[in-house]
Parts: structure tokens; sequence; C-alpha cells
């Protein structure tokens, strides 16, 4: 099965892929789907129902929100942040929206979503269940999704329920391992990227994709620079302050950068602090590969771009093709969600993703390629998810700085050897999804251990 650069990375809105993102999509599927099945015109009424991690952290990650926009039939990538607040202050006072297709149906928010917090669905942590009701409240319709990490969906049964064509297509080169992927690079004589973008021309044109691959990096250059001009509180309740913008303008005029061999690290840490802190405040970001770790890919492809000689629009492309051969990896044979393997699937796997994708763009070899990914992975086992108030917030926005710098740094360890190591990148794969299996529930996204309980009140 190919997973394509474009699945990887989606553009849409914070603060969660999973609990934002997904369930937008899902609500705007379920409305279609009635659309499509000629029920819009019976439907009087809309029940959703949130269980497990959705339904104990869904309210502070905006998962409520992101319902209501998709059944009206928003998209994650193309939604009005701004206009959002006033939109949903609308139809919470109206208690009704307008499906998606343009049937007006009695939805009251605070009754019709409803957060099962003692109840999970079988297949994934992060279920819900949409209902569609005629005027005298009879079923026409029902529907179960599942939230499965940045941004995908898949069905009651299993199954992809946003599968597109790219995913079903013949690739030329096609790798289910690790090991296949270096074996069919020596094979091949390919980087890694070159293999992915053979894989990605198999049913898109070559301009098309490099066009759309700096799409993806524009919009992630364009979060950064709004997350260091923004200042403010964050919303939730925690009030956390915004300080990428502060960040920004210290070091810009700090002349001590000069001379200060650790400067660079300070610019990683707030291209990373931006990204999150937009992530935080529901502005638009790119699910690298979700939301919650949306800040550590940009902050080190900003790094190459910012700091490296003759870095370019070719490295970066090469970047993000390497970047999402590593994460289609975890993503076949592991999770990339908080809510089933802990925050070890979210900062873990983009740190892994980020070191490995700068060996690519620096023009290292695919070995030292792996290398990197694993160091990366490697060095977060066992990272729990543990977010306080159940808000993207503390510790996840400080966690992809560490995650960026953590990332530069096992490239740089990978670079200065030949790719020789004893753990490969399967091996620490597939410990990070038993580690995951054996982690308590109250460490995956539900806030209900670690940091999340254990806080002193002063």
């Amino acid at each position: 099965m190919h997973i394509s650069v474009f699945e990887i990375f989606k553009i849409g809105i914070g603060p969660s892929s999973s609990h934002t993102v997904g369930p937008m999509r899902a609500a705007r599927r379920f409305a279609e789907g009635l659309a499509a099945g000629d029920l819009l015109a019976q439907t009087a009424a809309v029940r959703v129902e949130l269980y497990g991690s959705l339904g104990f952290t869904g309210r502070g990650h905006g998962s409520d929100k992101a319902i209501v926009l998709g059944l009206e039939g928003e998209d994650p990538a193309t939604v009005d942040v701004d206009a959002i607040p006033l939109r949903l202050l609308a139809i919470a006072q109206r208690k009704r929206l307008t499906l998606a297709g343009g049937q007006e149906v009695v939805f009251d928010p605070s009754e019709a979503i409803v957060f099962n917090r003692a109840e999970s669905l079988p297949l994934h942590p992060n279920g819900m269940r949409f209902t569609a009701l005629d005027a005298p409240g009879a079923i026409l319709a029902e529907r179960i999704y599942y939230s499965v990490g940045g941004g995908f969906l898949v069905d009651h049964a299993g199954g992809a329920a946003d599968a597109g064509p790219a995913r079903d297509a013949a690739v030329p080169y096609p790798f289910e391992s690790g090991e296949q992927l270096l074996r069919l690079c020596a094979e091949h004589g390919l980087a890694v990227s070159s293999l992915m973008l053979a894989n990605e021309t198999a049913h898109a044109p070559a301009a098309d994709v490099r066009r759309d691959l700096l799409g993806i990096w524009h919009a992630m250059d364009g979060c950064v620079r709004r997350g260091c001009e923004r200042e403010g509180i964050l919303p939730g309740g925690l009030r956390v302050r915004r300080r990428a913008a502060a960040l920004h303008r210290r070091l810009s005029a700090d002349v001590r950068g000069a001379v200060d061999p650790l400067a660079v690290m300070d610019w990683v840490n707030l291209f990373a602090l931006a990204v999150n802190e937009e992530n935080a405040a529901g502005g638009r970001v790119v699910t690298a590969p979700t939301n919650g770790a949306a800040g550590i890919v940009p902050a080190v492809l900003t790094y190459y771009r910012r700091f490296i000689p003759n870095a370019g629009d070719e490295g970066t492309i090469r970047f993000l093709l390497a970047a999402a051969a590593i994460a289609s990896l975890y993503k076949k044979n592991a999770s990339i969600s908080g809510a089933e393997v802990g925050c070890q699937g979210e900062v873990g796997v983009a740190c892994s993703m980020a070191a490995g994708a700068l060996v690519d763009a620096l023009g290292g070899t695919p070995g030292q390629l792996e290398n990197a990914a694993e160091i990366g992975m490697e060095h977060n086992l066992g990272l729990t998810c543990d977010p306080i108030g159940g808000l993207v917030q503390v510790p996840c926005i400080e966690r992809n700085a560490m995650g960026a710098v953590k990332a530069i740094n096992a490239a740089r360890l990978a670079m200065q050897g030949d790719g020789t190591h004893h753990v490969s990148l399967d091996k620490v794969i597939d410990t990070m999804r038993r580690t995951g299996a054996d982690m308590s529930s109250n460490y995956k996204e539900t806030a209900r251990g670690g940091l999340a309980v254990n806080i002193v009140e002063c």
C-alpha cells in the first residue's frame, strides 16, 4: 500500500489532527453521505457521540467545534479560521445548522454532541458515532468513524474511510519496511527522496508533485511567520502566554548571535514554538505527521533553508519526500496517534522524520538516513501524551522545540558514520509499537496521568 506524501502532509487547522482535523473530515463525510443517499430532505436532526480519548479531551482539542463546521461542509484545508468564532456563536444561539447540501436541521451543540468519557469503541481510542434522525426521531442513518492520527480516518470495519487513488495506485518501488526501502535504494542507485518521487509521479505529473510540495513548504513557512508575529494568551483557560514573537524580536536584535556557537539552537526553538503556538490557537498548520507534533518538521526545514549554504527548493522537495517515506513506515507498522501509543507516536515520529529528511537534503546516504531516523525515535521511546487540561499547550509546545533540536543532532550523529548501527529502524518502530501497547491509557491523550494530574498548585 502506497501512502502519498500528500496524505502525510495535510494543510489543516489546530489544535489537533486526530481531535480536530479528523472529526471535521468525518463530519463532512457523514453530511455528504446523507446527500448522496437522498436522505437530506428527511433529516431533521443530527446527534454525534465521541468516545475514548475524544470523550476525555475532545473539548480541549476543539472536537465539538470541528464537528459543527464539518457538518456544514467545511474542510480543514480551506475553512476561514478567522470567521470560526462568530460562526459557531451563531449556530449555538440559533440551535440550528445547515448540513452540507443545504438542509437546515435542529442542532444544539451543547446537547447534540455527547462526550462519552467512560466508554470506547472497539477499533481505536478516537471513535465517533454520527446519527441522522427524522422529525419523529427515528434513525435514518448511522455511521462510525475512527480518527487514527494525522487526520486519517477509518470506518467501523477498519478500512480507510478516506482512501484516494494514490493509495491504491501501482508504484514502481513499493516498500513496507525500512529494510525493503534500503534494498530498493541500493538496487536502483536511488536516494530515498528520489525513490519516493518516482512513486509519487506514478499517478501525478512530476511538475505537479514539485509544485504541490513547495505549496506544503509555503504553508509551513507561513505558519512560522505568523507565529513569530502574534502575541497574547492562548485559548483554553491555562493562560499560557505566546512567547515566539518576543523571542523573535530578541534574537533579531541580539548581536551575541554572531559569536555564540549555539545561537542557531535558539532559532530552531523559535521556529518550533511559533508553529505550535499557532496550532494551539487554532490557526492554519500542516500536519507533520500530526498537529500536536506539527512544529518539528517545519523547524528543521526552516533551519536547513536559513542556515545551510546553498539550500533551496530542490533540497526542500527532497526533505519533504524523505520525511514522508519515513512517516509511512510508522503509519504502516505502528501508529502516529498519541491516543494509541502516546506522544512517541507524534513527537517521536516527527523527530524521526525530520532527522532522516535532513540527512537526505544534505546529501547523505540512505543508510545514514535510516540511522538518523532510528536515532530520532530511539531517544523518544516511551514518551507519554499527558496534555494539561486536555490542551495542546503544556508540555506540547516546548516538546516540539526539544524534538526539533534532537532531530538535528540525530542527523549530525548519523552523518558522522557510514550508516552502520546496531538497532535498525524497523526494530525501533516495532519497539515503539510494543511500548505503546504496554503503556497505560492514562498516558495516551486522556489527561488522566503524568503532568496532566501532577501539577502542584502554589
